[in-house]
């Protein structure tokens, strides 16, 4: 079994950046792949950003791609999501979630998930 924590979360004026973490317990955190989603208020749950196992192979939305940037840091059994130049319609409760097997921008598909840290931005 594997626990998720997110952090970082917060009330931040468009452009801006936030790095959130994500903090896992458990055993064999190198062997998920790990991915950030995020819901608005009346949207869908949508895959955000990954990261394979060894940090070799990453895959985002194209809504932040160039702002976003996933990493992992398998020793402190951690994951990343620095965002840059945040725009109001990046606001969202963001998740952290893990599986095994291949990377996927289906939140059905993850067998973990955290509790999400709420990110706002005013424009």
């Amino acid at each position: 079994q594997l626990q998720l924590v997110e952090s970082g979360g917060g009330l931040v004026q468009a452009g801006a950046s936030l790095k959130l973490s994500c903090a896992a317990s458990g055993r064999a955190f190198s062997d998920y792949v790990m991915s950030w989603f995020r819901q608005a208020p009346g949207r869908e749950r949508e895959f955000v950003a990954a990261i394979g196992w060894s940090s070799g192979h990453t895959y985002y939305a194209d809504s932040v791609k160039g702002r976003f940037t996933i990493s992992r840091d398998n020793a402190k059994n951690t994951v990343y999501l620095p965002m840059n130049s945040l725009k109001p319609e990046d606001a969202a409760v963001y998740y952290c979630a893990a599986r095994r097997g291949a990377i996927s921008t289906v939140w059905d598909d993850y067998e973990h998930w955290g509790q999400g840290t709420q990110v706002t931005v005013s424009s």
